[in-house]
């Protein structure tokens, strides 16, 4: 009863505190048939583009949670040249809840990333902005140059800054 009450609580994860999303991660992972996390590196963000290699990764994942028979739910687009039946929702992860699950379980295992490699970056301050483009984050590209874990192909204001956009 408990799990079925949090999961009510399920919308899009980026309208949740980093709190909310840890105690609904379990709940969703508890609940769930499948659970599938696909994670593409930087080099290969880089060299396809972001959007080829988001679409490439949901692809799989799909494929990897597929239940036969039923259809799969994307949050706002079709996915090109993917083998599982999937349909579209626009503003997906406010109506669905197994795409605020998927939501929940992405942004949680990411962030969980960033705050684990946050010592291997030191002045990044990986584990408080995970990554996302905070002013200090912004500072601290700029005077230390990106890591890494940057994308080269990434516009930014920093990365302008540093001539590398």
């Amino acid at each position: 009863l408990g799990d079925r009450r949090a999961l009510g609580e399920l919308d899009d994860s980026k309208q949740r505190t980093t709190e909310e999303r840890e105690e609904l991660y379990p709940v969703v992972v508890r609940a769930a048939a499948r659970v599938a996390v696909t994670v593409r590196c930087v080099r290969g963000i880089d060299g396809r583009g972001l959007h080829v290699t988001n679409l490439a990764a949901l692809a799989r994942s799909l494929e990897r949670v597929a239940v036969p028979g039923a259809v799969c739910l994307t949050d706002g687009f079709r996915v090109p040249r993917c083998r599982v039946e999937h349909r579209a929702v626009i503003d997906g992860d406010a109506r669905s809840a197994a795409i605020a699950a998927a939501s929940v379980v992405a942004k949680v295992t990411r962030d969980r990333y960033m705050c684990r490699i946050a010592d291997a970056y030191p002045g990044f301050g990986f584990d408080g902005n995970v990554g996302y483009s905070t002013p200090e984050h912004r500072a601290a590209i700029i005077e230390l140059g990106p890591s890494t874990l940057h994308r080269r192909s990434f516009a930014s204001i920093a990365y302008s800054q540093l001539q590398l956009g």
